[in-house]
């Protein structure tokens, strides 16, 4: 069994000439042509996207998420503050209420009633 591979682009735009698969010299597991668009191999696994080694794979997980935890401790840290920060304005509010100088009072009926148009 054999998978020929089209020509292709890379990523530099020359011009890659087509192959058939498996390589001479390669690997003879490696009968299907995979990859993308700028850029084709020989592989045994005909679901295989990357021409990478699960390593690879593998440390890029493990940053991703060594940065999601430092994101999320940060995160953390500042929902904590601001709960701190609330209960502190809360504890050290005045107990009693503010004394604004006015001091609206009733209008009586006799005052309202005495003045003449």
């Amino acid at each position: 069994m054999s998978a020929e591979c089209s020509s292709y682009l890379n990523a530099d735009k020359v011009l890659v000439s087509g192959f058939s698969c498996p390589r001479t010299g390669g690997d003879a597991r490696a009968v299907y042509c995979c990859g993308f668009q700028d850029v084709k191999y020989c592989c045994d696994d005909p679901h295989s996207f990357f021409p990478y080694e699960h390593s690879y794979m593998w440390w890029l997980s493990v940053g991703a998420l060594v940065g999601l935890s430092i994101a999320a401790v940060v995160l953390f840290a500042f929902i904590i503050t601001v709960c701190v920060l609330c209960y502190l304005f809360i504890s050290t509010k005045p107990r009693s209420k503010l004394d604004t100088g006015l001091s609206l009072q009733m209008a009586d009926s006799e005052t309202r009633g005495s003045s003449v148009c």
